[in-house]
């Protein structure tokens, strides 16, 4: 045991000092103003999203850009009134925005990709010159100034793919458990740091609000050539950076999501929708990462209480490490930093939990599931 807690303080010294300094969260230095701004049109795939979508749109009017914008929804065969929504939306803004109907899934395509990919092509027929696409997801109120941030960014340092992961709904207890977990273990497979250097293989993005390049998604063989992807904000990213692009990812401070995860199955199915597919449906990998979460999140408060001497001492080292590295993100979703210690633990075995099933559900043929649709079974080894 005592080479264990060992081996869990090592890595935490590893994630704290050698891991792109993932756990920070950095000031907030927005790029200057710019006095030519380009067009932009926003894509929208929009399915069963009555709840959120008028005020995304409402997000989306009130941007504050000096530019030509045009909004895109594609009602993806909603079930409830999104699509109501909208047509009235752009009955009263004709100009503004245009309602796309979707249409059946072709074999091969995630549901929402196939959506993306309607909404791009009549995109193309209404802005033909805008230099950038920006996609969003319907569940999202952005601040006023987002677009003009991500606009000036890219177009200061040249970048292909420019996104923000927005800030996730934190308000009930579940959310406020489980929701900085989400974002904090995000981090630590993606180090922003590492994402948004040329020089580095890591990449990633957050589809909740990503501006794309026209010409890198041409450069990629078009929103086709990642259709049937379920992890589609990364898959994207690592396309983009693969074809020799730049790519930027941040933290949003004011953008937030308006979806709940008040109960602890909304979190559940969030996770257990893609876990296995971020895993390449490997067994190898599944079980070293069940181990390694182990090692890192559950050995150290376990030893801590129910061991003695060196090995006592260690964990107790390993668990000061893991509640050091969480508190910028418990301070970034303003919950109180006493959780530390025992929610990061917690959370980590709901999420094994989740990851578990994620596999079950893929050898299952249930993978993939989301808004009453699923996505099956891909041709992934199962080794």
């Amino acid at each position: 045991m005592i080479w264990l807690a060992l081996l869990s303080l090592l890595v935490w010294l590893y994630l704290l000092f050698a891991r792109g300094d993932f756990w920070r969260v950095p000031a907030d230095v927005p790029p200057p103003p710019r006095l030519e701004w380009p067009d932009v049109i926003a894509v929208i795939p929009a399915r069963n999203e009555e709840e959120g979508v008028a005020a995304m749109l409402r997000s989306l009017l009130a941007q504050r850009y000096g530019g030509a914008f045009r909004i895109v929804v594609v009602d993806d065969r909603s079930e409830d009134s999104t699509g109501a929504i909208v047509r009235a939306a752009a009955a009263e803004r004709p100009v503004r925005i245009e309602l796309v109907s979707g249409t059946p899934r072709p074999d091969g395509w995630s549901g929402k990709l196939w959506a993306v990919s309607q909404g791009l092509a009549r995109a193309a027929e209404l802005a033909p010159a805008a230099r950038y696409v920006w996609l969003t997801d319907a569940d999202i109120e952005h601040s006023p100034g987002e677009l003009a941030e991500l606009v000036a960014r890219a177009e200061r340092d040249q970048l292909d793919l420019t996104s923000f992961m927005v800030r996730l709904r934190c308000v009930e207890p579940v959310e406020r458990w489980l929701v900085p977990a989400f974002i904090f273990f995000f981090r630590k497979l993606y180090p922003f740091a590492w994402a948004n250097d040329p020089h580095r293989a890591t990449a990633a993005a957050a589809g909740g609000s990503m501006l794309l390049r026209r010409s890198a998604l041409e450069r990629i063989g078009g929103i086709e050539s990642l259709r049937g992807a379920l992890i589609d904000d990364c898959t994207l990213a690592e396309r983009v950076k693969g074809t020799g692009g730049r790519i930027w990812l941040g933290l949003a401070r004011h953008t937030s999501s308006l979806r709940s995860y008040a109960k602890l199955e909304d979190v559940w199915n969030m996770v257990a929708r893609t876990a296995d597919a971020q895993l390449r449906h490997s067994l190898l990998l599944l079980a070293g990462t069940v181990a390694g979460m182990a090692l890192l999140y559950l050995l150290p408060p376990i030893a801590t209480l129910a061991a003695g001497g060196w090995t006592q001492l260690l964990a107790a080292c390993a668990w000061l490490a893991m509640t050091v590295a969480y508190l910028p993100m418990l301070r970034f979703y303003n919950v109180p930093l006493w959780w530390a210690p025992l929610a990061l633990p917690a959370a980590a075995l709901i999420y094994v939990g989740a990851t578990l099933d994620s596999a079950w559900r893929h050898r299952t043929g249930r993978g993939g599931q989301w808004k009453g649709r699923t996505h099956g079974p891909s041709a992934s080894s199962n080794t």
